[in-house]
């Protein structure tokens, strides 16, 4: 297993420098780059300076960064990165080339805000930078249709619905010559194929009921409230039966769940990818339709969702018209283990003994950027015979990283492997994570040796008082 290669302050000697890379003169002498107030990026919401100048290039966040865990390479490294963002603000450098491929090569985990002792947020660099590439970078003609793909699907239910039928088929069908054929495919493509996951028709075309009330309680008659549910894309059509356990547990302590049927994508894989104009569009049809819903939370199961509607206020304060909403919106999202951990010192649902040794994944887009690690740890222990167990490494990334597996195969794959590696030192029964990407990834690389769900399920299962069928 690679290990994480050491670093700290004594391990830095300046900025990288990138001309020998691109066999060009050193940056200072490029003055033909400079292109108006923020070089070579454009005037719209490009990294700010301020940003910049926080981080000190002390080096704490290089090991906890995946790539540079992977590759030891300073341009890979968040650090580095920086420095690239800096070097092009300047017009030192375009962003062709090796600005826009070290960025690409970000998974976007954001392990080093967490790790980081001077506050840089290099998310909030990150999502002013990828947006930067989207306008000004061409793409290859292959990475554009790609890319394009990718999002002609991913944010549509009824799409992913209809390619769910083909997908089963392809799943029934499947004849073991296909691994030759598989093997021989465009790498991004053959991690399409193998990220499939196993898909139930019935499941794919499943409701959620619009609003299912909360259990009658003759001891607590009062209901906490109303919540509303963010069904999601690939959550809704591929792992239906998590928001089933989401509704029935909802439910169960207390609450009126309201999962409006006219919601749509919230926008996070675009957000995440650069594609700010979609996203914002997305963002603004879904904060309508929750404001009809009349919703005093708005729960999501999904950590790449959930964090990307608690940063509406940001995408949106642009906008005098939806500025107030979206900060109000925002404010009103919870992840569903934050819903269910506020409920622990009054439960209204019992929970029934569930003997099981767990290991917990923490989704980046939960733990790192929502800053959610306890409450799905006292949710779960809060089950009778759980015994958590915690994961080596758990700081680095399983590879997921919404569409960076589809688009960075290689990288992906290796932390992939690190990943299942890890699990399987635990002795654990099952697997929960919180986020259905981190799932599809860890079980192509565990190939089936243990059961994986998401902590909600196993919640529900107690209260229930059944065994989830995947432990069996």
């Amino acid at each position: 297993m690679t290990t994480h290669p050491t670093a700290g302050p004594h391990d830095y000697s300046g900025p990288p420098d990138f001309s020998s890379e691109r066999g060009e003169k050193p940056a200072p002498e490029r003055a033909d780059l400079l292109s108006g107030d923020h070089g070579s990026f454009d005037d719209h919401h490009p990294p700010a300076q301020e940003l910049l100048d926080d981080c000190v290039h002390c080096g704490f966040c290089l090991p906890t960064c995946p790539t540079y865990a992977l590759w030891g390479e300073e341009m890979d490294s968040p650090r580095g990165r920086i420095y690239l963002m800096e070097m092009a603000e300047k017009g030192e450098i375009p962003l062709e080339g090796a600005f826009t491929t070290h960025i690409d090569r970000c998974l976007g985990c954001m392990a080093c805000v967490t790790a980081c002792p001077s506050g840089v947020q290099y998310d909030r660099l990150l999502e002013a930078t990828r947006p930067q590439i989207e306008r000004n970078v061409p793409r290859s003609r292959g990475d554009r249709l790609f890319r394009e793909a990718i999002f002609a699907l991913f944010p549509y239910k009824r799409r992913l619905r209809a390619a769910s039928i083909g997908g089963a088929l392809y799943q029934k069908l499947r004849p073991r010559s296909m691994d030759r054929l598989v093997a021989k495919l465009p790498s991004r493509l053959a991690a399409m194929e193998s990220l499939l996951p196993p898909v139930r028709v019935r499941d794919a075309f499943a409701r959620i009921p619009a609003r299912t009330p909360a259990v009658f309680d003759p001891a607590h008659p009062e209901r906490r409230g109303r919540v509303g549910l963010l069904t999601g894309c690939v959550q809704d059509v591929f792992f239906h039966p998590v928001n089933e356990a989401t509704v029935r547990v909802l439910a169960a302590e207390g609450w009126d769940v309201i999962a409006p049927r006219e919601q749509t994508c919230c926008g996070a894989l675009g957000l995440h990818a650069g594609r700010e104009t979609e996203a914002i569009a997305r963002a603004k049809k879904l904060i309508a339709t929750f404001e009809r819903a009349r919703v005093d939370t708005i729960a999501t199961n999904v950590a790449g969702c959930g964090s990307s509607m608690k940063e509406y206020g940001e995408l949106l304060a642009d906008d005098p018209e939806w500025a107030e909403r979206a900060t109000a919106f925002a404010a009103k999202v919870r992840d569903i283990s934050e819903v269910v951990d506020e409920t622990l010192a009054d439960p209204r649902a019992r929970r029934h003994p569930l003997e099981a040794k767990v290991v917990y994944h923490d989704a980046c887009h939960l733990g790192h950027a929502q800053k959610i690690r306890s409450e799905p740890r006292r949710v779960l222990r809060s089950i009778p015979g759980v015994e958590l167990v915690e994961l080596p490494e758990a700081e680095i990334c399983c590879g997921s990283a919404g569409i960076y597996n589809m688009l960075q195969p290689e990288a992906a794959g290796e932390l992939g492997r690190r990943k299942a590696g890890n699990i399987r030192g635990t002795g654990a029964d099952v697997l929960v994570t919180a986020n259905p990407g981190c799932l599809l990834q860890i079980r192509k690389y565990l190939e089936g040796e243990l059961p994986m769900l998401h902590p909600i399920q196993l919640v529900d299962a107690s209260i229930r008082g059944v065994r989830p069928p995947e432990m069996g």
